[in-house]
């Protein structure tokens, strides 16, 4: 008798809610920090060149910005995991010493 199993694996399940494709609560809160930085940046443009155009160009570049890299993609990866994970790979063990001993203990 040939008793096949077969196994029925789901794709694109989310584990949280989301508020939009691949942007839930914890990316939105990532996005209000980026923009908080924008608009840091943007107010000292302000101070700085006192140019209304160009302050209002910063802040919409950081809102936007930051939503962009915090949104998921297909892979469950966004711009702002990608360089964590770069980060925390460069900081990990690159180098691995090691001292070549006698296989079979004949020395």
């Amino acid at each position: 008798m040939n008793n096949e199993i077969n196994l029925y694996i789901p794709t694109g399940v989310k584990t949280e809610n989301e508020l939009f494709n691949g942007f839930g609560r914890r990316e939105l809160l990532q996005s209000v920090v980026g923009s908080l930085f924008g608009g840091a940046v943007a107010a000292l443009l302000w101070l700085i060149a006192g140019n209304v155009a160009l302050t209002v160009v910063a802040v919409l570049s950081g809102i936007f910005g930051s939503v962009m890299m915090c949104t998921k993609d297909q892979n469950n990866q966004s711009v702002v995991d990608q360089v964590g994970d770069m980060l925390r790979f460069r900081r990990s063990q690159q180098i691995y010493p090691y001292r070549m001993q006698d296989e079979w203990g004949m020395r």
